[in-house]
């Protein structure tokens, strides 16, 4: 089988305290936590460093695992001659058993109730976790309650993490913006001998919308205009996250021309708002009627506007 350097996962030496080795992975458990790191395979590096804490945070797993000698990580290595002992000559291969099934059974056959033997027991507080949740747009405009599910790392008998889902009913505050974090005092990771559980953070990330653009707490949307709107102008009805408003279109709208409606944006905590921008977008039929046919031939005949005379300038 492979051997595992739980040593070298944790970056500690073979002769590292308790204490070092829980600070670090304590440091390495928040850089690699799956639901707030970034890095490339996050997730595969958590676990290893969590399997590798399971069995250095336990002196007798640790004295268990130090005594099957120092390995290079990776390399194929022997069983000792104590699992045959305990588990008879059938056992020589194990190209599918992991290195922390081999520890959990050396423990089975040879623990006792050593575990609770006069051992010091102190208050230990749980870790904070902090997860992202995406929060609908008109949330965020509005405030109040919404539930969010989570998943947390929750630890079995062998200290091993496993993600279990969990709903909260939290309150979304009016004018909340893009990254505010709300805690959830006592829902993070549980304390152990008496210690206070952890908090849970919650960081607010805007959902996608179908039809705003979220720019700080300005709103943008895209409105199509027919050719005949933008240039004869028109009154135009347009949704905005507080209800419909109807819109003025001056005569001569061009297509990316910005309309701006003051305070029709998000809220701020202070009581303000940004400003909602209707984009200007000309759309033409995808296939004219014979009449329309018509009026556009008879238009493109009487017109001499040249939306590409700059060309024949600029070429000058």
């Amino acid at each position: 089988m492979k051997y595992k350097d739980y040593y070298q996962a944790l970056g500690v030496d073979r002769t590292a305290s308790e204490a070092d080795i829980k600070k670090a992975y304590r440091k390495l458990a928040h850089r690699y936590h799956p639901d707030v790191s970034k890095e490339p395979k996050a997730e595969e590096k958590f676990k290893e460093i969590a399997e590798a804490y399971a069995t250095l945070k336990d002196p007798e797993k640790r004295q268990e695992y130090d005594n099957l000698g120092r390995h290079p990580a990776g390399e194929e290595f022997n069983v000792p001659p104590e699992w045959q002992q305990h588990y008879g000559a059938g056992a020589s291969t194990f190209d599918d058993v992991d290195l922390a099934d081999i520890l959990n059974a050396f423990r089975a056959g040879s623990r006792n109730d050593a575990r609770g033997r006069g051992r010091a027991s102190f208050p230990v507080p749980g870790e904070d976790y902090e997860v992202s949740v995406p929060v609908p747009l008109e949330k965020i405009y509005s405030g109040g309650e919404t539930d969010v599910t989570v998943e947390l790392p929750e630890y079995d008998e062998h200290g091993l993490p496993h993600r279990v889902p969990h709903t909260f009913r939290v309150t979304i505050p009016e004018g909340a913006t893009e990254g505010q974090r709300l805690r959830l005092a006592g829902k993070g990771g549980p304390g152990r001998n008496g210690g206070k559980p952890g908090d849970l953070y919650i960081v607010l990330h805007i959902a996608p919308h179908p039809l705003y653009r979220v720019s700080g707490r300005d709103l943008y949307l895209d409105l199509p205009l027919a050719p005949w709107e933008g240039v004869l102008g028109a009154a135009v009805e347009i949704p905005t996250p507080g209800g419909a408003v109807e819109l003025n279109i001056k005569p001569g709208t061009s297509s990316g021309q910005r309309l701006r409606l003051a305070r029709r944006g998000l809220p701020t905590p202070g009581g303000g708002a940004g400003d909602l921008y209707a984009v200007a977008r000309i759309e033409v039929p995808k296939k004219a009627g014979k009449r329309e046919q018509e009026l556009y031939e008879q238009l493109a005949a009487a017109s001499d506007f040249n939306p590409r005379k700059h060309f024949r300038e600029e070429a000058k």
